[in-house]
């Protein structure tokens, strides 16, 4: 099987895609980029078979990324290959092409998504987390509902049309929590996240989020919301800021978790989704 990775040795994320693809058996072409970026084309090919936009690649921490103003959306393709050209850092990392695809892997554990037969392996990431593997389940599965309710989660509405779960196990098979989302257009309502108490002190909650987020993302979520009563600290170190309910779009105050099932203590809060 070949194996080819666009990685950063300085970046965390791309050492633990790496990691976990060598983990699995594979001897993956490793590509620094920095020091041998993509032609533009290349680039452009790999975005697309990737099923992304130029824009979506576009690294912004770290990078010239606000100073040369590529926020500026009337730049085109060609502009933005320019500036790549010019800094390379501008890539995200890391951008994995296996026989299955090709996928920008942020959060690593989006890398399961693209190998097959991987065996049951006893690996975590450098931060102390195991990856995880989401498979989508439905609202009626019974260990979600009983995870939730053991929570004090609200469970009401879970089998309503419009909602996306999942569970989420190890590398090595144990269930490490549920999360799941509401898709109204381009914004998303973040919900149902809960860990066992079991698999708590872990930091998989941390871990589950980035990977609902990512599913949001694909299916056309570009702005993403939360209702919570106690976990603000939580969210907020994962993007989330507060917000008046006054700024919040219609469609996301008509969720059913927004209209009736939290309470209006609840705290809102908001984070622009993507890489």
């Amino acid at each position: 099987m070949t194996v080819t990775i666009f990685h950063n040795p300085a970046c965390g994320t791309s050492r633990n895609t790496l990691a976990l693809l060598e983990a699995a058996g594979t001897a993956p072409m490793v590509v620094e980029y920095l020091k041998t970026p993509p032609s533009g084309a290349g680039l452009l090919d790999l975005v697309r078979r990737a099923g992304l936009e130029l824009r979506d690649v576009l690294r912004r921490k770290g990078t010239p990324y606000e100073e040369l103003g590529l926020g500026n959306p009337a730049l085109g393709e060609a502009e933005l290959l320019a500036a790549i050209a010019a800094h390379p850092i501008l890539i995200n990392r890391p951008i994995v092409v296996t026989p299955k695809g090709v996928a920008l892997c942020r959060p690593s554990d989006v890398l399961l998504d693209l190998l097959e037969g991987i065996p049951a392996l006893t690996l975590l990431k450098e931060e102390g987390a195991p990856f995880l593997k989401d498979i989508a389940i439905d609202g009626s599965d019974p260990g979600l509902a009983a995870a939730l309710s053991a929570a004090g989660l609200p469970v009401d509405d879970l089998t309503l049309p419009g909602r996306s779960f999942f569970a989420f196990h190890t590398l090595e098979g144990a269930l490490a929590g549920y999360g799941g989302f509401e898709l109204t257009g381009k914004d998303m309502l973040l919900r149902s996240v809960v860990v066992p108490q079991a698999a708590r002190g872990q930091k998989i909650g941390r871990n589950i989020v980035p990977l609902l987020l990512y599913r949001a993302f694909r299916a056309g979520a570009r702005q993403g919301w939360l209702l919570t009563q106690s976990a603000v600290p939580f969210f907020t170190a994962l993007g989330f800021k507060p917000k008046d309910r006054a700024e919040a779009p219609a469609a996301i105050l008509a969720t059913r978790q927004a209209a009736a099932l939290c309470p209006a203590s609840a705290t809102l809060m908001s984070r622009k989704l993507g890489f």
